[in-house]
């Protein structure tokens, strides 16, 4: 099987590179940018499989199939978690979400390894999940949430959680009042669940609250460090995969 990566962060494009080796997956070349794109596919032989980035430095990708005739299968690899999964379930064979998980992963190399005899007849509308993209499907996000506490249930107004995080596979809510809640959830689920206007998944292990962001600090390895007004239980890390997007996400 020969891969293709278009990824415009290198640092990322290198380490899907580096966990796709270890799943037996041959990645012959990376690409960064929809130019560059181009100019490969008019002279090269189609991969069997592209992992695709959707925002690259000089556009969206999907600019490179207005020009080229796709002949691949495609994983989307994207920080556009609230927007169009849909068109992404419809239109190619898995998406992932950035920072990309090592088993899902290699959940989508399988899956597409069992599809590969249908791929050719895919129909990719890259219209409709561009129109996805710009208008994104309305959807009823959650306002609140309940935990139980002894034989209580608390409600929680969404508005008063500072950030949620996972923990010894336990997923909770941690309030303005200095409380963490155990909910029935996970972060996984929660994706569809928080308006994205005020919540940000800045990494597998937190999402937090914009209106609840006391400071922003330069950490490590170009990562960031958040401080919530209360919550204080452990470091929240900006991913350096993610960096781009939270500074595009607090604008």
């Amino acid at each position: 099987m020969k891969t293709i990566i278009i990824e415009d962060e290198k640092p990322s494009a290198r380490r899907l590179s580096r966990l796709l080796e270890r799943l037996d997956v041959e990645v012959t070349t990376l690409l960064h940018s929809v130019k560059e794109s181009i100019e490969w596919f008019k002279s090269h032989e189609h991969p069997d499989l592209i992992f695709l980035d959707i925002q690259l430095s000089d556009g969206l990708s999907f600019e490179i199939f207005e020009q080229i005739e796709v002949r691949s299968a495609i994983i989307f690899t994207t920080a556009y978690d609230e927007y169009a999964l849909q068109a992404f379930k419809l239109n190619s064979i898995d998406y992932l979400l950035k920072p990309i998980d090592e088993e899902e992963l290699q959940g989508a190399v399988k899956k597409y390894r069992l599809l590969k005899p249908k791929v050719q007849n895919m129909a990719l509308d890259f219209e409709d999940i561009k129109r996805l993209l710009v208008n994104p499907i309305e959807r009823e996000y959650k306002k609140r949430f309940t935990a139980k506490v002894g034989q209580h249930l608390k409600i929680i107004n969404a508005d008063d959680i500072e950030c949620f995080y996972s923990e010894n596979k336990g997923t909770y809510a941690a309030t303005t009042e200095g409380r963490n809640y155990l909910l029935d959830t996970t972060l996984e689920n929660l994706q569809n669940e928080l308006q994205p206007q005020f919540f940000f998944r800045t990494n597998r292990k937190f999402y937090v609250n914009i209106n609840h962001i006391k400071d922003i600090i330069s950490y490590t390895n170009s990562r960031l460090q958040i401080k919530l007004n209360h919550f204080s239980n452990q470091e929240i890390i900006v991913s350096r995969e993610r960096v781009r997007d939270f500074k595009l996400w607090l604008e």
